[in-house]
């Protein structure tokens, strides 16, 4: 069964933009309902970038998310390995904020294509990035997907291939 690895921006996005938590409760229980299935899940390092607000996303996450929804990234230091060897071989192309942002220990960004790479046949990312690959000052997560062979997609993306509506 695949399985959906979702970036911090799923969240932000979605509560901030286009499904406000105190409006869209739709989206929110199908967000629920999925991750108590274990067909969406995250890593710690978004669980940090998430739960560094106070806010009600923040409160809403602590509420409604499986007590092990975030997986442990430290399980694919192998996989990790590779996407800094392939982001550390773009550095003619990407500025060196860029690749240090992308690398920071602290992000998620290169851990979750890293988690997806571990068990490419079963886990894909969902990101809102979008691939810009002339761009020099950030390194997107579509660009590093494709790089690597993971298999990307967005939030709509994600629902469709699951067959689910809200």
């Amino acid at each position: 069964m695949p399985v959906y690895v979702l970036d911090s921006n799923f969240f932000i996005q979605a509560h901030r933009f286009h499904y406000p938590i105190d409006v869209a409760a739709g989206f929110w229980s199908k967000v629920r309902q999925l991750a108590e299935e274990g067909r969406i899940i995250s890593i710690d390092k978004v669980k940090k970038e998430l739960y560094d607000k106070n806010d009600a996303l923040e409160e809403w996450c602590r509420n409604n998310l499986p007590e092990d929804f975030f997986k442990d990234s430290s399980v694919v230091m192998a996989a990790y390995g590779q996407v800094t060897a392939w982001a550390m071989s773009r550095s003619g192309h990407y500025l060196p904020n860029a690749l240090n942002e992308f690398l920071n220990a602290d992000e998620a960004d290169a851990f979750l294509v890293a988690y997806c790479l571990a068990d490419p046949v079963n886990k894909f990312v969902v990101t809102q990035e979008v691939s810009d690959p002339n761009r020099q000052n950030k390194v997107k997560i579509p660009d590093a997907c494709i790089a690597l062979n993971v298999l990307y997609m967005n939030t709509i993306e994600m629902f469709r291939q699951l067959g689910e509506t809200f």
